[in-house]
């Protein structure tokens, strides 16, 4: 089976897996003496109070920042803030380059937008800053910022022959996916809609090993920057986006059969962990289905397999898929349109088969050379149609990698509907198989896009109805995933936000749970060049916490600062603010005689 094989490649030792119908460990029982589970605390003497952080104070927040940074990030938010201007930014710009030429053109960028989101063209250039900000309690993500400027015709026509398979070229196999899960040549230019992330357009297996370069000059220079640093990667640049689409169908098609089953016997509506399924009601299911003979079956389903308890959630649903267990050779699930039986794991050709495996190998030269260098990776999320599989393979790393200590770090976006499912679940998984879990939460990057996708195409709207349900949401995955760190002394989480009421909720949570700075369970993340009254005084109360600090040539650069402006726009009420800060500290240090004041 193709899909078996692909998954083995990352599997290069077992996976610890406890039986799988055994009842997950409550929070209690991990917290429980000296017997419990691995990386739980120990009895600890009382501890001071986590630190309080103030946000207002614009003298503390600009501390690091000379009079002349200040005034560039006054115009540049300001600028951003310009709805008439943003709506003709890509005019005016290769305006400017036309009747300034390059050279001055790279140094008005460099003086401004560039120079305000963007820490340097090199990995030397890059240094300076990523220390500078260090020295005032911050680290850095790097991330080569660099994009094709590709024309939205050319970009269309990649996508379009990138996330198509030969079968379905010959128009033999476009209808076995889900809606959601088949390209759509109106949304074949995936930049439009996007705001802040990057954008990967496949052309060639020689191209993906050059975006693996890139992402390991990305690694070694974080290790060589500083001491405790991060290095994001995309796992659309790493290989086809048509496995990524073929995968994500078969692992939804196969998870919405497990809720078939689930509604069949009476369970519909329950939370994912909170859904478990009777084994000899579901043996009968699959024997009425003719899937296979009833002795076949029983085999599948054994207490060697499922453990003594006669049920299974669904994690134990979706292990059957892998290579452990002979049912991934039968796996069907019923055509919702046409009520038949259909192969899960249809054949990949052998060029196909060979993709798959190149992307996985990639993934694994990229978390050696992170762990060789003392970097963790975070896999940035993608669009929905991508995510499913993305969410996946990064299991399987962690898995593999997050052993003593979380090195590959997944990203949960809070504005979809599913986020909450889909985190219990991984922490659940971790606390199965014996693995550290990381993690970032992010609201997400690709609102517009994603909706007038569902729209167009017809399929439910994965995004949460509005921005209070998507707060909701985020705290609510947030305050799980802290009460999992409370008991288990090895998990992460990376609050990625620039929403002050977020970051406050995390500092109370965080002090009522007794997580304290000094432990380096909770990280903060915001944007080079945004929200510096975040991020400087929590670093100074001695809280970790990170730019996402992008690097590249000025013109490589700029699909990434267009984007960069465009996400200014959406989050007003915080540059507002954030402007009010800027203008208060330069006036003081005008009326103090502090204007050419030197950072120390």
């Amino acid at each position: 089976m193709a899909l078996s094989r692909i998954l083995s490649v990352v599997r290069s030792c077992p996976p610890r897996l406890a039986p799988l119908s055994t009842a997950p460990a409550t929070r209690e029982q991990s917290a429980a003496g000296p017997g419990a589970v691995l990386g739980c605390r120990a009895a600890e003497a009382p501890r001071p109070p986590v630190p309080a952080v103030d946000f207002g104070n614009a003298q503390e927040a600009y501390r690091s920042r000379r009079s002349w940074e200040l005034a560039r990030s006054l115009l540049v938010l300001r600028l951003c803030a310009s709805p008439a201007l943003l709506a003709r930014h890509e005019q005016l710009l290769h305006l400017s380059r036309r009747l300034l030429g390059q050279r001055l053109f790279d140094k008005l960028m460099k003086i401004t937008f560039y120079g305000q989101f963007v820490a340097g063209e090199d990995q030397e250039s890059i240094r300076p800053l990523i220390q500078h900000n260090r020295a005032f309690g911050v680290g850095s993500i790097l991330d080569y910022g660099v994009e094709e400027d590709l024309s939205p015709e050319e970009a269309e026509r990649q996508e379009m022959e990138s996330c198509t398979s030969e079968a379905e070229r010959k128009g033999s196999g476009t209808s076995k996916r889900e809606k959601q899960y088949q390209v759509h040549q109106a949304f074949g230019d995936h930049r439009d809609g996007v705001i802040s992330a990057r954008t990967y357009f496949y052309a060639n297996e020689a191209k993906c090993d050059s975006h693996m370069e890139t992402f390991l000059r990305c690694i070694e220079a974080s290790g060589g920057a500083s001491d405790d640093g991060f290095s994001a990667i995309k796992l659309t640049a790493l290989g086809r986006p048509q496995f990524l689409l073929k995968f994500s169908d078969v692992l939804t098609k196969w998870r919405r059969f497990f809720h078939q089953m689930a509604a069949e016997q009476g369970k519909a509506g329950l939370a994912a962990m909170e859904t478990k399924l009777e084994v000899a009601a579901l043996q009968e299911s699959v024997a009425k289905m003719g899937i296979a003979s009833r002795k076949e079956i029983e085999k599948w389903f054994t207490a060697e397999t499922l453990g003594v308890s006669g049920s299974l959630d669904l994690l134990d649903w979706s292990s059957l898929i892998d290579t452990r267990t002979e049912l991934s050779k039968h796996l069907v699930v019923p055509n919702t349109q046409t009520g038949q039986l259909e192969p899960l794991l249809s054949g990949f050709t052998e060029e196909e088969q060979q993709q798959m495996t190149r992307i996985l190998q990639r993934m694994d030269v990229l978390a050696k050379k992170a762990t060789e260098v003392g970097v963790r990776l975070m896999v940035d999320a993608e669009q929905t149609y991508f995510q499913p599989a993305i969410n996946r393979l990064t299991l399987e790393m962690q898995r593999k990698c997050n052993v003593e200590k979380p090195l590959i770090f997944n990203t949960y976006q809070c504005y979809l509907r599913d986020a909450y499912n889909n985190i219990t679940m991984d922490v659940e998984l971790a606390r199965r198989e014996g693995w550290c879990f990381g993690a970032k939460l992010v609201r997400g990057a690709y609102m517009a896009q994603e909706r007038a996708r569902a729209a167009e195409i017809g399929y439910e709207d994965p995004i949460n109805p509005t921005y209070e349900a998507t707060n909701a949401m985020y705290h609510r995955c947030l305050d799980y995933v802290l009460e999992e760190l409370k008991h288990n002394a090895k998990a992460k989480v990376m609050v990625a936000s620039h929403n002050e009421d977020t970051v406050r909720f995390t500092l109370r949570r965080m002090e009522e749970l007794g997580l304290y700075p000094a432990d380096h369970q909770v990280y903060f993340g915001q944007l080079l060049g945004m929200c510096d009254q975040i991020s400087f005084p929590l670093g100074q109360a001695g809280f970790p916490v990170y730019k996402y600090v992008p690097y590249g040539p000025v013109m490589e650069v700029l699909p990434y600062l267009s984007r960069r402006a465009l996400e200014n726009s959406s989050i007003m009420k915080g540059a507002q603010q954030e402007r009010q800060l800027l203008w208060q500290e330069l006036k003081r240090r005008l009326c103090t005689g502090n204007l050419f004041y030197h950072p120390a």
